[in-house]
């Protein structure tokens, strides 16, 4: 399969030459990275007392992010999958972008249980395997289920990323093979291509791959946030024990995951000049998906609220009172605001699914559904069914400064990313490029059929 080079070009341009821009990106995000493993470091010394969770209020801004980031997660390879088991031509694009959002968004979050031990280097008592003492882990424990499911999803979302890049890989291999085949990046590509060349028997492999890859990983992403949901929902705590959790939780993650997809394609699209790739058509279409999301999850909260307020049990009413009207009133209203309001009125026209309005509604609902999961968390322990242990919270700098570092952490895997593989999956706009042609060839000159 070829390609219109000059139009191609714009992929290759940061993986063949220094972009200057890319790089003091890349400087910049990895100075705020810095940030996290700081105040991570300074915890460690200083013991987990630094950061402002008390009681009752034992988790905090810590499981906040990380429910918030495994829920990010779900923009690459659950969308991906389901794009790719349906067949959406408009797809070819996006999947790249997806998937690395995915493994990115994964590793982050993943840190967020070892941050909230408090002493990381006991991690080894999360793990579902005998430590070196012989002692099993508590398989009670949530800590347990999160390192099992995010594990599995984590490995196989790197297979998700890595196996459809190969083509790619070469593609670069034979481009700097071409130029200098004694280059450090010709040597690099040459290694990591893993032999690829092209031949029939590779494609069937690899296309049988990705389609087996792809119906596996839906649900294990499923369950993944499922899981997440149940550190909340098998506990006795007010508004948590709840059935609806599960596929609440699975909502609010392909939701805010759907969310950065889009800010993050936008900023690719300006950045490095995807206006051919990343069209009007696919932000459509995102648009469009992500209108849906907004009403399912606007059913889901209105259904877990009415629910409590019909049932009037004492408990449950402190929480949900101080969210409608009390402490929590204002970011509620504002999570309610920025999740569903603005989605709705926005994305309903095709006007207001523009890349750069859907940019906009992006940013907003990644704010929404940040507070939302800090309402759960904090919102709940704040007021346990035990009246005399009510306490309140307040994040200390360590958290606030590990909370910036998560995102200039993202920001850096991504960009060190860009300037290492093409963003978007240049074998799979190739092979879109060539269906077209044939479907375009079969109209203009249809076979006459006689009788």
């Amino acid at each position: 399969m070829t390609g219109d080079r000059s139009r191609e070009e714009p992929l290759f341009r940061p993986l063949t030459a220094w972009r200057p821009k890319l790089i003091l990106g890349s400087l910049f995000t990895g100075a705020v990275a810095a940030l996290l493993f700081y105040s991570w470091g300074y915890q460690i010394r200083n013991d987990i007392g630094v950061a402002g969770i008390n009681r009752p209020v034992f988790w905090g801004f810590y499981i906040t992010n990380f429910v918030f980031w495994i829920g990010i997660s779900h923009a690459g390879t659950l969308i991906s999958a389901i794009l790719r088991v349906t067949s959406a031509e408009w797809r070819r694009p996006v999947t790249r972008c997806a998937e690395a959002i995915t493994v990115f968004a994964l590793l982050i979050g993943g840190l967020f249980p070892l941050i909230h031990l408090g002493r990381p280097w006991l991690f080894w008592f999360m793990i579902p395997l005998p430590n070196h003492r012989g002692l099993w882990p508590n398989f009670r424990s949530p800590l347990v289920w999160d390192i099992t499911a995010i594990g599995t999803y984590l490995i196989g979302s790197i297979l998700y990323l890595l196996l459809p890049l190969l083509p790619d890989l070469a593609i670069l291999r034979d481009r700097h093979t071409a130029d200098n085949p004694d280059s450090a990046r010709a040597r690099i590509y040459r290694f990591i291509a893993l032999g690829w060349r092209g031949t029939a028997q590779q494609w069937h492999s690899l296309e049988s791959g990705i389609r087996a890859l792809a119906v596996i990983i839906i649900p294990v992403a499923v369950s993944v946030h499922t899981i997440v949901s149940w550190d909340f929902s098998m506990t006795l705590q007010p508004m948590w024990h709840s059935t609806i959790f599960g596929p609440y939780f699975v909502v609010g993650a392909i939701y805010s995951g759907i969310a950065v997809l889009m800010v993050t394609m936008y900023l690719l699209r300006r950045g490095m000049g995807l206006e051919s790739y990343l069209n009007d058509k696919v932000f459509n279409n995102l648009g469009l998906l992500f209108l849906a999301f907004t009403l399912i999850w606007g059913y889901f909260t209105f259904a877990e609220h009415l629910t409590v307020w019909y049932g009037n049990e004492p408990s449950e009413m402190a929480v949900f009172t101080e969210r409608i009207s009390g402490k929590y009133a204002r970011i509620f209203w504002a999570m309610v605001l920025l999740n569903v309001a603005v989605p709705v009125l926005v994305l309903s026209f095709p006007r207001g699914r523009k890349p750069w309005l859907t940019a906009i509604v992006g940013v907003g609902v990644l704010i929404g559904m940040w507070i939302e999961r800090f309402i759960i968390v904090v919102g709940t322990l704040s007021l346990p069914r035990l009246d005399f242990t009510v306490g309140s919270y307040q994040p200390t700098w360590v958290e606030l400064g590990i909370l910036v570092g998560s995102f200039g952490c993202f920001a850096l895997l991504y960009l060190v990313f860009v300037q290492i593989a093409p963003i978007v999956s240049i074998w799979e706009v190739r092979e879109g490029d060539h269906h077209l042609n044939q479907v375009h060839s079969a109209t203009e000159h249809p076979v006459l059929e006689t009788t």
